[in-house]
């Protein structure tokens, strides 16, 4: 019996993408307040297969990944991608990092300090060049309002989110980004509802949702984030969860376009 394995593959095929995903691991990320903060991440590892490779030894993603013993910074993650390029002798390498970031905010007086979650996503690429994108989910709640001026408050809500993408020229804490997106939302929403109250004195009757725009929340991020010397490129979507649908807005900078839907 001839050993196929063995024989030269001639057909010069190249496989894209091969790899481990959906791997659980406990990780330490940087935090600005405590310097760093344990969390639970999921991890995608995945390089090209050149055509002379004919597979390549799964496990040793798992290898490298305990090598780094879950400490993950800016510097790590190149390490990593590095380290996959090299011993799996590719010619790029890949490594996602999806985990919840917790943040400490204050929620009003009466309720003290809450803990915001965060949904973070690190995208790494080495090839000829490293690429670094971030990735946070900024919810967007409606806020607490007392109901005709007496009784319960009604119960805050999610409007939508703000998926914002950045590459960094220089390095940016999430808490930052995170800041400035909740900045930019807060501003839409007393401007718009200044607005509606001047022009309809039942504006306030409206829920939130009815008086956000996608569109401008969009606008106003990428005017905030084209302003920011340490981002080079980005891309923000805003999500609005409507009844039986979502609209949005997707805006790439540093050119403001804008594309809804």
């Amino acid at each position: 019996m001839k050993d196929i394995q063995s024989q030269r593959d001639h057909r010069r095929i190249n496989i894209q993408k091969v790899g481990v995903k959906d791997i659980t691991y406990p990780v330490m990320v940087l935090d600005k307040a405590k310097k760093l903060q344990r969390t639970v991440a999921n991890f995608n590892m995945f390089v090209n297969l050149p055509h002379r490779f004919k597979g390549t030894h799964m496990s040793r993603f798992i290898e490298i990944l305990n090598q780094f013993h879950g400490e993950f910074d800016i510097k790590n993650l190149r390490l990593i991608l590095e380290e996959m390029k090299s011993r799996l002798h590719a010619e790029s390498a890949h490594l996602e990092i999806e985990f919840p970031y917790f943040v400490k905010q204050k929620m009003s007086q009466a309720n003290g300090i809450g803990i915001g979650e965060y949904q973070c996503k690190m995208q790494g690429l080495l090839q000829e060049n490293y690429e670094l994108v971030l990735q946070i989910s900024v919810p967007i709640a409606v806020p607490l309002r007392m109901q005709n001026g007496a009784g319960l408050p009604r119960s805050p809500g999610l409007w939508g989110n703000a998926v914002i993408s950045i590459q960094y020229r220089n390095f940016i804490w999430i808490e930052d980004v995170i800041q400035m997106v909740e900045e930019v939302i807060g501003q839409n929403r007393s401007i718009t509802e200044q607005r509606n109250s001047e022009s309809s004195p039942q504006a306030e009757q409206f829920s939130e949702k009815s008086i956000l725009s996608v569109e401008d929340i969009a606008k106003a991020l990428g005017r905030r984030f084209s302003g920011n010397n340490d981002i080079s490129r980005f891309s923000v979507t805003v999500e609005n969860l409507c009844e039986g649908f979502k609209t949005f807005a997707v805006l790439d900078g540093p050119q403001e376009h804008v594309s809804t839907g």
